[in-house]
């Protein structure tokens, strides 16, 4: 019997066993980056590639006269300018609108939830008539404050304001979540050690909240870069005034001027990656920071 027993194999040490790769349940990290690149290419790579050759086919003086002549000059002080504005506006209002929906109960919170996503779902073009409707001069509000000197709709006020209209809900749904995980643990401790409620919101909230402040900004600048369609209805589009870059792009196109066309795009895509990245290299600052 020990005999038999003995001459059984004795299992090998885990070390000698043969390791066999771990099976995942998604695909690995080749095919996951591969549809990546390609999916970038189709959708991101390949038309930004067009809009560099397409300006490429002009020479340096016919580029620099269509991209600084002084209509396309004042475009950019108006849409950079305003998009700027309009962002800043909305991280103050957004936060506030955040910390609303967050922190207090209210009858009617979820349709003020609601409406916050409402210029996600409503057409653009919609928001500008109806903006346009809003504060004209013989709009609901625009009747009341035009004889005071106050004129809104057709001027450069009027594009600041539907900027505001459709990057608000960027600067709430980025801001909401952050202030729901936040630790109010903290809060709680700053006021017992006597902080101040000012002191507790400088030093405790917003140092947490300031990378998605930073993220909500970015996007709602971006996103008024690029609006079109609830800004030609209210800016009234008059050359050197109220006369946003997309725009410009959109009457050289119309000319069949289509150099011309990518050469302003292109300056608006530069300007508008090197503010990304500066953005996103104050994000990584400010995570690293804290």
């Amino acid at each position: 019997m020990n005999t038999a027993i003995s001459s059984l194999p004795l299992p090998l040490p885990a070390a000698a066993l043969p390791r066999r790769a771990p099976r995942r349940v998604l695909p690995g990290f080749n095919l996951t980056l591969g549809f990546t690149v390609l999916y970038l290419s189709l959708i991101v790579l390949i038309p930004l590639s067009a809009l560099f050759f397409k300006t490429f086919t002009l020479s340096f003086e016919q580029f620099w006269a269509a991209v600084s002549s002084p209509r396309v000059l004042a475009s950019y002080r108006l849409t950079f300018g305003a998009s700027f504005l309009a962002a800043l506006v909305n991280v103050v209002a957004g936060l506030l609108v955040a910390w609303v929906l967050v922190r207090y109960s209210f009858p009617g919170k979820k349709i003020v939830d609601a409406l916050v996503d409402l210029p996600f779902a409503l057409p653009t073009a919609v928001a500008g008539i109806s903006l346009t409707a809003l504060l004209a001069g013989n709009g609901w509000v625009g009747q009341y404050l035009e004889p005071h000197g106050i004129q809104l709709a057709f001027k450069p006020a009027g594009v600041v304001i539907a900027l505001i209209f459709i990057g608000l809900p960027f600067v709430v749904r980025t801001v909401q979540p952050v202030l729901e995980d936040a630790e109010k643990e903290l809060e709680e401790a700053a006021t017992c050690l006597g902080a101040t409620r000012w002191q507790t919101f400088t030093r405790v909230i917003f140092p947490s909240i300031a990378p998605a402040l930073l993220t909500g900004f970015a996007m709602a600048f971006a996103r008024a870069i690029g609006e079109y369609g609830s800004v030609i209805f209210i800016a009234g589009n008059m050359p050197m005034v109220s006369e946003i870059t997309p725009l410009i792009i959109i009457g050289k196109l119309e000319q069949y001027d289509y150099a011309g066309a990518t050469a302003v795009a292109l300056v608006m895509l530069v300007f508008s990656f090197i503010l990304l990245l500066l953005i996103n290299a104050l994000q990584a600052w400010q995570r690293k920071k804290s």
